[in-house]
């Protein structure tokens, strides 16, 4: 069965696959220039909001609220109830942070 907290999404996704909320693009940088929306670059951390069942023989290692880092390009963008997130396989997932 997959977990998911009570504010979560309505999906469940299925196997070894997860569902993040992106955090937000950087709106400035360290010295306080601030970033243009055509500049900005995709945001490659977020937080884990809802986790699949895992693979026959291969549990998760991943779990709700684990804030994550990702590759550029990993996952697919999906929008639920007018909030963008990413569903990816776990082994897009580079670390917890």
């Amino acid at each position: 069965m997959a977990k998911k907290t009570n504010n979560s999404v309505s999906i469940t996704p299925l196997h070894d696959r997860v569902i993040v909320k992106a955090d937000a693009a950087e709106q400035k940088t360290a010295g306080g220039i601030i970033i243009p929306d055509t500049a900005k670059e995709k945001p490659q951390r977020g937080s884990v909001i809802a986790v699949g069942s895992g693979k026959k023989d291969e549990p998760m290692t991943v779990s709700v609220g684990d804030f994550v880092l990702y590759g550029k390009y990993a996952g697919t963008e999906i929008n639920l109830e007018g909030v963008d997130y990413l569903i990816m396989r776990e082994s897009d997932i580079l670390a917890i942070i």
